[in-house]
């Protein structure tokens, strides 16, 4: 279950960029399994937990605030 962010400190705090909004989910999970609980396509996101990107087998904790942006590419003219 995906519920809006409330300041309890025993759920991982999780914000989402594109919409921007915040969310405090249960932990222990995976990258893949987190991304796949709030039915996101992995090749279109970056999970970054404090400065450092965090692949898809990588445990999340309660205690994590873990950021999701969307990718953005682009090419030389």
């Amino acid at each position: 279950m995906v519920r809006p962010a409330r300041d309890n400190g025993r759920a991982m705090r999780v914000l989402l960029r594109n919409p921007r909004r915040e969310l405090d989910l249960p932990g222990p999970v995976t990258v893949s399994a987190l991304i796949a609980r709030l039915e996101l396509n992995r090749e279109s996101v970056l999970v970054i937990r404090g400065d450092t990107l965090v692949p898809g087998d990588a445990v999340l904790a309660d205690e994590d605030v873990v950021e999701i942006r969307p990718v953005i590419s682009g090419g030389a003219a």
